[in-house]
């Protein structure tokens, strides 16, 4: 764990560090708090103690994830003390936020597994050197029965019920369980343990935040400020980004697959992950929109900047230049790419199953859905027979399935 600590810092001017503070933030409680804690630290040379959790309910971070760690970047680039929280304790709870249901639990090996993936991907966005990485299993297993008892002395069942996922589950009949009504307050007490001068969270965890406020105030502490960023929208450009949804680009995935995600989003989507995902000023961002809009400039072109920056910040130009080559000669020209995977199959054997043996589908069932919506190719011929078997030939099968997967099958 790096410590994180700065010494003397001279810091920027108040309004200029509110001003990139506060870029795309939703929810600030309360601006003058924030700017009287930035008046204080620049007169100290203190940092501020910034912290934002992250529960480890999934192996990868993706680039809805990346919204917060933007806005913990900022602080850090303004000299702020900034601390990522690994939620192992308050993952094997399970975040209620949002559900119908009751979310299953992790074990804490899975937990474990999942928080090892996350110290290596935050990196991509924050300084390695200046962030503080802590798992607030570290405070909360100390608390023990009595402890967790007193917490949740602290808090009434009718204040609770006033976050809106519990009022509809519960006037639905839906089950809340127990263990969930206790999520917001350890998540809470971990800002009691940090001393945090600020929290960073989702729109949809400003209860969540706000409890941290309260427990801080009965502790005779100073409240955290609460700021949230919005929620990144997917490639969809419906639903709010999730790996489940399949509307996600992975921090892990590869140069030409950020490339290409990026480019399959609705054009005005674009502006907002320009917001959300990159270091453009608000004026630059601006000034494309008015240039779309006025015609001087083509959608595919700001949108290919935008894939571009995207792809080389999480890969670096020379990737991202392979990419945009690969994109075009593949999308726009109706090539293929050149590195097409290659696999090595007896046959005969049914179409479903080649898919699911190459990778190109998660099962036969996902492989007879695509194969009936017309999303799978063979050798440039739109396949739609689920029942069809390949016999073996000396040249290798190319399959296209969507718009990004490719793979030669080698059938003898």
């Amino acid at each position: 764990m790096t410590d994180g600590t700065r010494q003397k810092f001279e810091f920027a001017p108040v309004d200029e560090q509110l001003d990139l503070l506060t870029r795309g933030v939703v929810d600030l409680v309360t601006e003058d708090q924030l700017r009287d804690k930035l008046t204080r630290s620049r007169e100290t040379g203190r940092p501020l103690t910034v912290k934002a959790g992250f529960d480890p309910s999934s192996p990868d971070l993706h680039l809805g994830h990346t919204v917060l760690l933007h806005k913990m970047k900022h602080f850090q680039d303004l000299g702020h003390r900034v601390v990522f929280i690994i939620g192992d304790f308050t993952a094997m709870i399970g975040d209620p936020t949002g559900r119908s249901l009751t979310r299953p639990q992790l074990t804490a090996e899975q937990v474990a597994r999942h928080a090892e993936t996350y110290k290596k991907q935050l990196f991509r966005i924050l300084d390695r050197e200046s962030t503080v990485v802590d798992s607030n299993s570290r405070w909360l297993d100390k608390l023990g029965s009595s402890g967790m008892i007193r917490l949740a002395g602290r808090y009434t069942l009718a204040r609770m019920m006033e976050r809106e996922d519990f009022r509809s589950r519960f006037d639905a009949n839906q089950a809340i369980s127990l263990h969930e009504l206790l999520y917001p307050l350890v998540q809470g007490y971990d800002s009691i343990a940090l001393e945090a001068d600020v929290e960073l969270g989702g729109h949809d965890q400003i209860f969540n935040l706000l409890v941290g406020r309260d427990l801080m105030k009965e502790e005779q502490l100073e409240p955290q400020v609460v700021m949230t960023v919005p929620l990144l929208v997917g490639t969809d450009g419906a639903e709010k980004m999730s790996k489940s949804l399949g509307n996600a680009i992975a921090v892990e995935d590869s140069a030409g697959e950020i490339f290409g995600k990026t480019m399959s989003i609705p054009d005005e989507l674009m502006w907002d992950w320009y917001l959300l995902l990159t270091e453009l000023s608000e004026a630059e961002i601006d000034a494309r929109r008015g240039a779309v809009a006025s015609g001087e400039l083509h959608p595919k072109k700001v949108k290919q900047e935008l894939a571009v920056r995207l792809t080389t910040d999480f890969h670096d130009e020379a990737a991202a230049a392979r990419a945009a080559s690969e994109f075009e000669k593949v999308f726009a020209s109706g090539g293929l790419p050149d590195d097409i995977p290659q696999h090595s199959m007896e046959g005969p054997m049914a179409l479903p199953r080649i898919l699911t043996q190459a990778g190109l589908a998660s099962s036969n069932n996902e492989a007879r859905r695509l194969i009936q919506q017309g999303a799978v190719s063979i050798d440039g011929e739109r396949g739609s027979d689920p029942f069809l078997e390949l016999t073996a030939r000396q040249e290798p099968y190319v399959f296209k399935v969507g718009k990004r997967r490719f793979a030669k099958i080698l059938v003898s």
